[in-house]
């Protein structure tokens, strides 16, 4: 029986002094008492202590409010929860900066929305004042339904290396790669309310914040393959994308794996390649006037096709799929169905078609593009990065096409049936037999004669 009672008060020594180890790796960022530690930016909404909490408070006509911290951090495990009144929309800022030559000291950064929307992306993942949403939870139905409304949430976010993972409650909502910033402060975000009188005074609060930055690697969660992984490293896959079947269809530095559509090898002018970015160059803006289209050596049929974009002012372009370069051999592009490329707000031909079925992200004469078709509590019908990069996602399963513009479903249909031939009978592809019924076909990257640039062009095959 000593011997027992011995090796039980060994046993309970032993876990005591592993528990303390372990919890002397987290370090408070706040103290409970006053805000010590932290520095109020850009606007001018309240931060105030009570009850153990970071309380925020929304004000009349003031921007965005971040109540950061005065150190900076860059690889980290961080938890904290929050708390927030309905009407409201808060986050935190990880890996953010306040730079003079940033838009006059702006904070920009990455942000864990804190979201009490219809919409519902709590713990999703946002660009705050640069690229806007790199994360949003349509891919992730399951988190969508785990914030708990004017309750306290638990967050927990682990910024090891170019991976950004978030848990909202014990269940995890994103994981990003991304390698644009390593290094900032942590924030707190009492977002902007404009003139909006009626959310005058509403609060957000945080408490127990901690964070650890030392034995991550050992102390960070296992895999988290049950949820997607979004990626935006430069023409680079990652171990998972690799694993997943994922393949480079441009390497990001020469023309291999394409080929002009009415060429037997790349055109020699109208199109460079630079700093891993590959351009078609401005000319008179017609169609394939100039270097001409361009299309893969190999021809497809069922995959997920992911394309990076960027457009200039007033520019169109396109991506197309089952592509047949032997029709049309005379003047324009070749035939295919398109994910439509186009400054909406400049190009006129946003107003041409039918019911805009001709702006950006449609399938370009057929189907108008409308993400309130598939995520009807989206705040707007496209979330388009103006002038700045896109991902377009197109997923093709035998007669199934869905186009997804910046992460949300805009498009949907299936080939074949009598819905599609009447709206094809309608269009501009009337005169093309069994237009877009092709079982494959190459995939291609339009000259419409303006300035358009591409990058992390992805493609993963589906099993038939």
């Amino acid at each position: 029986m000593n011997l027992l009672k011995n090796l039980l008060f060994i046993f309970l020594i032993t876990f005591t002094s592993c528990q303390m180890q372990t919890d002397k790796n987290w370090v408070n960022l706040f103290n409970g008492t006053d805000l010590s530690g932290w520095e109020v930016l850009n606007g001018t909404a309240e931060y105030l202590v009570k009850d153990n909490a970071i309380v925020g408070i929304s004000k009349l006509n003031t921007p965005n409010t971040f109540l950061a911290t005065t150190k900076e951090y860059s690889d980290f495990i961080l938890e904290y929860e929050a708390k927030m009144e309905d009407g409201l929309n808060s986050g935190v800022q990880i890996r953010s900066n306040s730079l003079p030559e940033y838009h006059n000291g702006r904070v920009h950064g990455y942000q864990v929305e804190l979201d009490a929307s219809a919409r519902a992306w709590s713990g999703g993942i946002y660009d705050e004042a640069r690229r806007g949403w790199l994360y949003n939870l349509e891919c992730n139905p399951k988190a969508k339904t785990m914030y708990k409304h004017n309750d306290w949430n638990k967050f927990r976010v682990e910024a090891i290396g170019n991976n950004i993972r978030v848990w909202l409650n014990g269940v995890a909502t994103a994981d990003l790669i991304d390698d644009v910033t390593h290094k900032g402060f942590i924030a707190l975000q009492v977002h902007g309310i404009g003139n909006n009188s009626r959310k005058v005074g509403k609060t957000v609060q945080f408490r127990n914040i901690r964070i650890k930055t030392e034995n991550l690697e050992k102390e960070k969660t296992k895999s988290i393959s049950e949820i997607h992984q979004i990626s935006y490293l430069l023409n680079t896959l990652t171990e998972r994308e690799i694993k997943e079947g994922r393949k480079l269809l441009w390497d990001g530095k020469t023309t291999n794996g394409w080929r002009g559509a009415k060429l037997d090898k790349f055109p020699e002018a109208g199109w460079n390649i630079k700093n891993g970015i590959l351009t078609v160059e401005k000319r008179s803006g017609g169609e394939s006037t100039n270097g001409g289209d361009i299309v893969t050596v190999e021809k497809y049929g069922n995959f997920i096709l992911e394309v990076d974009f960027k457009y200039t002012k007033g520019a169109n372009s396109g991506i197309k799929y089952f592509v047949d370069t032997e029709l049309n051999k005379g003047a324009g592009s070749s035939i295919g169905c398109e994910f439509q490329i186009l400054d909406d707000e400049v190009h006129p031909d946003a107003k041409e078609g039918v019911a805009g079925n001709r702006t950006l992200a449609s399938l370009y004469d057929l189907i108008t593009a409308n993400a309130h078709l598939y995520a009807p509590n989206e705040s707007t019908p496209k979330r388009v990065n103006r002038y700045g990069w896109n991902r377009a996602k197109i997923i093709l399963k035998d007669n199934y096409v869905a186009h997804y513009l910046n992460g949300i479903k805009v498009v949907e249909y299936n080939r074949g049936t009598q819905m599609w031939r009447a709206l094809v009978a309608y269009s501009k592809y009337a005169k093309w037999p069994n237009f877009g019924e092709l079982p494959e076909g190459n995939i291609l990257l339009q000259d419409h004669g303006d300035e358009v640039s591409f990058k992390n062009i992805k493609i993963k095959i589906l099993n038939e």
